[in-house]
């Protein structure tokens, strides 16, 4: 019966409109029949709410209406009873849309979701269902069409818009070997895939999942609202009796507890939430919800890593020094097959350029070891190779005569990162890579400053010139460098005990642990990596830095939505119970006036759908013109 009821809800809300205006075209005896006919048509799922909230010994806005419009009827307040229930149907199915509205950015993302594949099957190509793609199999994209999950490119080259997942508008030009997600589409040429991660591990899937959950939660003021309700209620339902006792007027009475109900209160800080977090969801941003908002808007200090973070993580190596008699090539290649086990930057930066010269990097290594923060130690054709920083040469004891620290600290100053890399205990060369500043970190930063932010430090386990390079182009507040994740941790908990709120910024790889203790964790999503979507509170789907501040300014600007509404709901409130008891707000006209507040601050909520559309309006134009 409840759920037929809940079901027509929206049909139960016109009917009883329709019996207001036909009481109104009658008249008379039948006036009052239809008005009451409309009292119960709309109150039976107000009712219904009522008696749940009850046996669940919680006090409901819906009890406080049902007690009114029982008290309405008794004292003959047709009109009264059938206008406040209508009103308060009313009211419901609009928040209900509104919310549905709100939540648009997600229906987009689910409606985006491709439904179909084109596969190559033991020579055949056929379409088959999404859900039926299993991993390894081919996959085949023609311009304009879809694609159905993550992989690899293998063959041919496309321009792809990945708005759906990073939310920048500008297509992506991608070829064989880079990776490509699903959700995207295809807006010039072919390609084809190997299909690596299918169904809900999609980042797709996870993106709209962690939305979902995003949306769901709740944030501070939305819990202490329900905590107040519980009190509200109640201290009204006393309040009401009080005015009855001291006024002997049960319509004044019954019309204190109507006005009374708290619906803009209840409906404006999740209005803000899903808003807000939807405003995000749409420019690449996933902030794992309201709570989330709500400390990241009181983050004053900000830590950054800098490779892959403030800048492109994209690294080139610029030289390769050797110290040995041994053949460069061949060396080269040694150095990059050990590197095959490193998740670091750098490490795969030699790796790619051995790919770029035509050099084999699928050799064997044994006995491979991955230093945190260090470098790499690995056995290749029998050669004990160790590969990374000056601390790990130290720590293996491996000799830098001063030639070989003159040349590292010469590369350093040009700004390029020294790589040690030694052969059976002897240091065997320096090989240089070099990282550019992302081009719109200055932007960003600037922006972070103006909203509010009034520390920025960055840690990096980078050596100490390249450091200070960076850090002076981008007018840092402070720099460390040569630290190892451990260290960043404990700087971020130093940071903390000094009374910063603190957001740190990384890779989502080895900056991971600073990222989880940080008061808020920001990962370089990178399309979205499993452990930046898993470690940190935000992640930036594009890996740009505006997306940073545009999170900053969008939580700031939620919360502070929130607490308009907040403000307005209880003024509304306020001044209506005034003049409830000076006999100048009346029932069905206080009833409006509750329902229009309602309506203004789900439409204050709404503005957070468009916050800083026309400044990422003119990010994107600018992006074109640079492309």
């Amino acid at each position: 019966m409840q759920l037929i009821i809940h079901k027509y809800k929206n049909q139960l809300t016109a009917i009883s409109f329709g019996l207001i205006v036909l009481a109104f075209i009658l008249g008379g005896e039948l006036k009052s029949v239809a008005l009451i006919i409309a009292t119960i048509i709309a109150g039976v799922p107000i009712s219904l709410k009522a008696y749940q909230a009850v046996k669940m010994k919680t006090f409901s806005i819906e009890l406080l209406v049902t007690i009114a419009v029982i008290g309405a009827l008794f004292i003959g307040e047709y009109v009264e009873s059938a206008v406040v229930t209508f009103l308060f149907l009313f009211g419901d199915y609009l928040e209900g849309r509104t919310l549905e509205k709100t939540r648009s950015s997600l229906k987009e993302l689910v409606d985006m979701a491709p439904q179909e594949a084109v596969i190559i099957r033991d020579g055949v190509q056929e379409t088959i269902p999404v859900e039926e793609v299993v991993r390894g199999d081919r996959v085949i994209i023609h311009s304009g069409g879809k694609i159905p999950v993550d992989g690899k490119i293998v063959s041919g080259q496309a321009s792809i818009n990945e708005a759906a997942v990073t939310g920048e508008s500008v297509p992506a030009l991608k070829k064989v070997n880079d990776e490509v997600f699903s959700g995207t589409m295809v807006d010039n040429g072919y390609m084809e895939m190997i299909a690596e991660k299918i169904g809900d591990d999609t980042t797709f899937a996870k993106i709209i999942e962690l939305v979902e959950e995003a949306q769901e939660s709740k944030s501070k003021t939305e819990k202490f609202l329900n905590k107040f309700a519980s009190i509200y209620t109640p201290s009204i339902v006393v309040l009401s009796v009080l005015v009855y006792f001291l006024t002997k007027d049960l319509h004044i009475a019954i019309t204190f507890l109507v006005i009374a109900c708290p619906g803009a209160l209840v409906i404006g800080a999740p209005v803000s939430t899903v808003a807000g977090i939807g405003n995000g969801a749409k420019n690449g941003v996933l902030i794992k919800g309201g709570e989330v908002m709500d400390t990241f808007a009181k983050v004053d200090t900000v830590v950054f890593d800098k490779t892959g973070t403030l800048t492109k993580g994209q690294p080139e190596v610029t030289d390769f020094k050797l110290f040995i008699d041994e053949e460069e090539e061949h060396l080269f290649q040694l150095i990059a097959q050990a590197e095959m086990i490193s998740e670091h930057h750098l490490g795969k930066t030699i790796v790619k350029e051995a790919e770029k010269r035509n050099l084999s990097v699928t050799g064997k290594v044994t006995d491979g070891e991955v230093i945190k923060g260090n470098g790499i130690r690995a056995i290749v054709e029998n050669r004990l190779f160790v590969i990374g920083n000056r601390k790990l040469m130290n720590q293996e004891n491996i000799e830098v005569t001063p030639t070989m620290e003159a040349y590292a600290v010469q590369r350093e100053k040009k700004g390029n990162t020294a790589i040690f890399a030694s052969v059976d205990g002897k240091m065997a060369a320096i090989i240089s890579i070099a990282d550019k500043i992302r081009e719109d970190a200055h932007r960003a930063l600037a922006d972070l400053r103006k909203n509010g932010i009034k520390k920025m430090i960055m840690l990096t386990g980078d050596n100490e010139h390249t450091a200070t390079l960076v850090a002076n182009q981008l007018g840092l507040d402070e720099y460390h460098a040569e630290l190892l994740p451990q260290d960043k941790v404990d700087y971020v908990k130093k940071l903390k005990a000094a009374g910063h709120k603190v957001a740190m910024a990384g890779d989502g790889i080895n900056d991971a642990p600073a990222i989880a203790t940080a008061d808020i964790g920001l990962a370089m999503g990178e399309g979205g990596t499993d452990i930046s979507m898993e470690t940190a509170d935000v992640v930036l789907m594009a890996d740009k830095l505006m997306q940073f501040a545009h999170a900053y300014s969008l939580s700031k600007g939620s919360i502070r939505n929130m607490k308009q509404n907040t403000y307005f709901a209880v003024g509304t409130v306020f001044l209506l119970l005034i003049g409830v008891l000076k006999g100048q707000v009346h029932l069905a006209s206080g009833m409006f006036i509750h329902e229009a507040s309602v309506i203004l601050v789900i439409l204050n909520g709404m503005r957070l759908i468009t916050f800083n559309r026309k400044k990422r309006k003119e990010e994107n134009e600018l992006q074109l013109k640079s492309a």
